[in-house]
């Protein structure tokens, strides 16, 4: 059985015959899914590891620490730009111009291509994040001529990728963090107003191209799942387990959405403890997987940005391949 087919039966809880594996680290070790980036890449100079002006007008800014940057430049920072604004064009070929050639190194793999900042990450990076939440109560028609418009680019965008690239691909990647340590950013009042009818837009769009939804999101978002759930998200990437409680995140959504996961980023990873890093593997596999699929072992990629002593990922892939084969 390749590794696509693999991932897809974990996906839809058809008996995989091991755990899937998305990593690129070590050699030994499953490697199931082919992560395409580009399409991100922003024709004013912004990607990951510059951070130039993107295609929206945000401008980024990073620290000497590696990581990313933020935005520190928001160009609706003042409600009267909105009166002139244009978002990019969806359509234009520089997001897809190097898409082919990457494809043509999946191989049997996975295909999963990577949509960023969708929502109320686009929102907040075009508004500033103080005032996207004010404006919630203040500018509620603005903030959805802003979201639409946000929509409007993802889906367009999404469906121009389909078009150029007909049965190549398997997933759709989604990044929108909405949680604190302790909770989302919004009330669940606030998040069914404005997000959940446009989110069932867009996920609707990603499953008629015949595609999974995968969505990342940070932070303690255990009230907002079981909506997710219900608008149509396939798999579920949490990096940091503990922030969700571990036990009680597995009791209530184990068999329900499929978890792309890692051992914890912020708190278990940086402590440099392999033995501490075993457990909380096992933990993931025992409360968060079940023998019909639901679980893909995750590699966050940048362990030098999450300050994790050397060593410690290979840890955590020697144990998740110890674990692959246990039902």
């Amino acid at each position: 059985m390749d590794s696509k087919e693999i991932v897809r039966r974990a996906i839809e809880f058809q008996r995989p015959p091991r755990l899937p594996f998305w990593q690129r680290v070590v050699p030994w070790a499953p490697d199931d899914v082919w992560d395409i980036w580009e399409m991100d890449r922003a024709e004013a100079g912004w990607f990951f590891d510059n951070a130039a002006p993107d295609d929206w007008g945000c401008l980024w800014q990073r620290t000497e620490k590696k990581n990313m940057g933020q935005v520190v430049g928001h160009p609706l920072a003042d409600w009267n730009a909105l009166k002139t604004y244009r978002p990019p064009n969806p359509r234009n070929s520089f997001y897809f111009e190097r898409i082919g050639p990457l494809l043509d190194q999946a191989h049997d793999r996975y295909v999963v291509v990577t949509s960023h900042f969708n929502l109320i990450e686009r929102l907040h990076m075009l508004r500033g994040f103080a005032a996207a939440m004010e404006d919630f109560y203040l500018e509620p028609e603005k903030v959805e001529k802003v979201l639409d418009m946000i929509l409007e680019f993802t889906v367009h965008r999404l469906e121009e990728l389909g078009r150029r690239f007909p049965g190549r691909i398997d997933g759709i990647f989604l990044t929108d963090d909405w949680g604190t340590q302790k909770g989302p950013f919004v009330s669940q009042k606030i998040f069914d107003h404005f997000f959940a009818p446009r989110y069932q837009t867009l996920f609707d769009a990603i499953h008629r191209c015949g595609w999974h939804v995968i969505l990342h999101s940070c932070g303690r978002i255990n009230p907002l799942v079981p909506r997710l759930l219900e608008l149509g998200v396939d798999v579920l990437n949490m990096q940091q387990p503990r922030a969700y409680g571990l036990v009680e995140f597995g009791r209530q959504f184990r068999g329900k959405v499929c978890f792309l996961t890692t051992v914890d980023i912020q708190t278990t990873l940086p402590q440099g403890d392999p033995d501490l890093v075993r457990e909380e593997a096992r933990l993931l596999v025992q409360h968060w997987g079940t023998p019909e699929g639901g679980f893909i072992v995750f590699n966050y990629g940048d362990p030098e940005a999450l300050g994790i002593p050397p060593g410690i990922t290979e840890v955590m892939f020697e144990e998740f391949v110890r674990l692959m084969d246990m039902k």
